[in-house]
């Protein structure tokens, strides 16, 4: 198990493990999943979200979800039945 510190401005220092692990560089975006009080940090170019955000603006709303916990939860389980966990 790895363990960082929140500074105080909010910051974390990912250990080295997690950066290998998750293939991040300088720079790389992670993203933070929630999932029954669990949070997950993903790698945000492997999860290929990089660009939609801009490119279904607008579409989130009109596939009806009103928060965005709502389509963390829809992707969430798109993720589980395509990697089958």
């Amino acid at each position: 198990m790895d363990m960082a510190r929140i500074s105080s401005k909010g910051q974390m220092t990912l250990p080295i493990s997690v950066r290998k692990a998750l293939n991040l560089k300088s720079g790389d975006k992670v993203i933070i999943l929630e999932e029954n009080g669990r949070y997950y940090i993903e790698n945000a170019s492997m999860l290929a979200f990089n660009g939609v955000e801009e490119a279904f603006s607008g579409d989130v709303e009109k596939a009806g979800f009103k928060t965005e916990e709502e389509l963390q939860k829809y992707a969430y389980e798109i993720r589980k039945e395509v990697r089958g966990y």
